[in-house]
């Protein structure tokens, strides 16, 4: 695991905790247990969680703290799930948001919404 403070100078070194193994787009990473999915790919270098639906700029952590869904990935086949607020599990599967095959105007447009 990387970019991980493990010592602090005021706060004291990290407590032990068991560490878990979990898939993110089929690679696999280690985490803490029970530390957010978000700070656990952060902790790897992982940046971008999924992509604009429309758009397919990069998307990540902004608020991590549940409010904005700028990290929603699909955990274990649930779509929208926010990584900021979900804590990692052994056997995690998680998947990056990608772009959608049609835009949501054009969505709307045909379907009369």
């Amino acid at each position: 695991m990387t970019e991980r403070i493990m010592s602090h100078p005021i706060l004291g070194d990290l407590p032990h905790k068991e560490k878990v193994s979990f898939t993110f787009d089929d690679q696999l990473y280690e985490a803490y247990k029970g530390e957010s999915l978000a700070a656990a790919l952060l902790a790897q270098g992982v940046r971008t969680l999924r992509v604009h639906e429309e758009t397919g700029h990069p998307r990540g952590i902004y608020c991590n703290i549940g409010h904005c869904f700028e990290c929603r990935v699909n955990i274990n086949g649930l779509d929208g799930e926010r990584a900021c607020i979900t804590p990692v599990a052994e056997g995690m599967v998680v998947k990056s948001g990608k772009v959608l095959p049609t835009t949501v105007r054009d969505w709307r447009k045909h379907h009369g919404k």
